[in-house]
């Protein structure tokens, strides 16, 4: 039976994109086409959950709504298994590769954020650990256990980069794909100044890099979405934060999970409250709805380039374009927009399959010293 979630008709660049969309309609029934409810026992209520999306597109945002909801474990640390820990040491079905890795992680704190007990759980890993997804699952089993609830999720932006690796390691694993204007993420990336497109330039890029960067995240994990229809939905940010009841509603009915809006806001964790927005240093930026500053915040030049670059792109993620007359991208632009993909690509192939992942930065592990334990406490912030 079709499922209700698919949407089909979507031209990209020539081809139908055939991929899960939180649509404004009312959502008839499951994944499965027929309704179901949270608690019901059914073995989807259990599956275990990967939040993922392009920096900046409000993956925290989302993943702490579903903390809120409750019935899931409630885990702020992190698990960079496919991104750093497999490139840097190696692949986990070697017992030296698999202790390397456990070393490394037990040092984090991501491992204190957990509050387990040490001995027990690098133990499991040494012994159970063989994949990437056996190190997620076996953690995330533990953390779920002690607080007793059945289920859990994570979140990583760069997991839409990986949804394959995941899906093989993890069958039964559930991907929410939270898509944000690509107009706002440019836009942020590059308030933020950190972003640099390629490794050889120090200097932070401009608003069409940025741009091409959010293309290539969105583009790839749609790309990876269409190939596990059943298990992969796209959320639009903006519909989470201008209707989130009904977008809460047909989400919920993807995982099988009460996502209840009403106590989602009482319990509001993490980014409910505490707003992560690159603008908060500008005044009453709490109050402001996040949604399509860049409308407020671009020159119309800025507009039509951009536009011109990732029109596409845009228009295939739902969003309409404001320029209609014929745009024009220059030299430099057309040379950046095929080339960068080509280098993100190549990049990433290189990290997973070759020598070059060995050189993996461990700094986002946030690691304590060799041999001294994290004390959880300092961990939280």
């Amino acid at each position: 039976m079709p499922n209700p979630y698919l949407n089909v008709g979507e031209e990209a660049l020539g081809c139908t994109i055939f991929a899960y969309r939180l649509m404004s309609d009312t959502v008839a029934g499951s994944a499965f086409g027929q309704p179901v409810r949270s608690g019901a026992g059914s073995e989807r209520s259990r599956q275990p959950v990967f939040v993922m999306g392009c920096h900046r597109s409000g993956t925290n945002f989302l993943y702490d709504t579903l903390l809120s909801a409750g019935g899931f474990a409630v885990y702020r640390g992190y698990l960079p298994v496919y991104k750093i820990l497999i490139p840097r040491f190696g692949h986990p079905s070697d017992p030296r590769n698999r202790t390397r890795i456990v070393d490394a992680w037990m040092r984090s704190k991501g491992f204190a954020r957990t509050d387990l007990d040490p001995a027990h759980l690098s133990s499991r890993l040494m012994a159970e650990s063989h994949t990437g997804g056996d190190f997620i699952r076996i953690v995330m089993d533990e953390v779920a256990r002690q607080q007793g609830v059945k289920r859990w999720a994570v979140y990583d932006p760069d997991d839409v980069l990986h949804i394959p690796r995941i899906k093989a390691d993890l069958p039964d694993a559930l991907f929410v794909h939270i898509i944000r204007d690509g107009r706002d993420i440019a836009l942020s990336l590059m308030k933020m100044g950190e972003f640099r497109p390629f490794p050889w330039s120090r200097k932070p890029r401009g608003l069409l890099e940025t741009a091409l960067y959010w293309e290539w995240m969105v583009r790839t994990g749609r790309r990876h979405g269409r190939q596990i229809p059943a298990d992969y939905i796209e959320v639009h940010y903006e519909d989470l934060v201008n209707d989130p009841r009904r977008t809460l509603a047909t989400l919920g009915e993807f995982l099988d999970h009460d996502l209840d809006y009403n106590r989602i806001q009482s319990t509001g964790l993490g980014r409910l409250s505490e707003s992560n927005s690159s603008f908060l240093d500008e005044a009453n930026q709490t109050r402001r709805n996040p949604v399509n500053r860049w409308k407020e915040r671009l020159s119309d030049q800025e507009i039509t380039e951009l536009e011109a670059l990732v029109g596409p792109s845009l228009e295939e993620s739902g969003y309409q374009l404001t320029t209609v007359a014929q745009r024009r991208v220059g030299l430099l632009h057309r040379w950046l927009a095929a080339a960068y993909p080509r280098f993100l690509d190549a990049k990433l192939w290189l990290r997973l399959h070759t020598p070059v992942g060995r050189f993996a930065n461990l700094s986002a592990l946030e690691l304590s010293p060799s041999g001294q334990k994290n004390d959880p406490d300092s961990a939280i912030g």
